[in-house]
């Protein structure tokens, strides 16, 4: 396996699992954890989402989600350095995907929502804003836990079509 391919390989490898983590994390959030929190009264619910957004930012979370981040813009670089029509489809793709789907997103419409939280106090409007935020920060993670699945996806496939060239 020359030095490009093996590139490559580790490079979608990495990206299928860390967008595959991101997935899950992004799941458990939409399936579990969001309601969960949406069960308790609303001052214990934004504290305990607010302690999350808090806790969540951390080195082992920041260099999964930034690396993935990284590993879909590498791959996407080298779909073209090394177009293959099948497999760079699918690293392309996978790229899009997460990038799109999970930083993109991430970052124009969760951040701002957490922000709001964290400056948000219990009372009449906190609790609106947490109603709100249950909502609308839900429907998006919902949006980046189906990226991160098809990012994850289309990085396996790419790395499928290219062993069978």
């Amino acid at each position: 396996m020359e030095m490009l391919d093996k590139a490559v390989f580790v490079t979608a490898l990495l990206a299928a699992l860390g967008a595959g983590l991101m997935a899950g994390l992004f799941f458990i959030f939409s399936n579990t954890i969001m309601r969960s929190l949406g069960r308790l009264p609303s001052a214990d619910g934004m504290a305990a989402m607010q302690s999350i957004n808090t806790t969540i930012q951390n080195p082992l979370f920041l260099g999964v989600f930034m690396g993935a981040g990284l590993l879909s813009v590498l791959a996407i670089i080298f779909a073209f350095v090394d177009w293959r029509y099948s497999s760079s489809v699918f690293l392309i793709a996978g790229g899009i995907f997460y990038l799109a789907g999970s930083l993109l997103v991430t970052m124009v419409f969760n951040v701002p929502m957490n922000k709001a939280l964290d400056a948000a106090v219990p009372g009449d409007a906190g609790a609106r804003l947490w109603q709100d935020y249950l909502i609308n920060w839900t429907r998006w993670n919902h949006m980046r836990a189906l990226a991160c699945l098809f990012s994850s996806a289309s990085f396996i496939l790419a790395l499928a079509y290219r062993g069978a060239r």
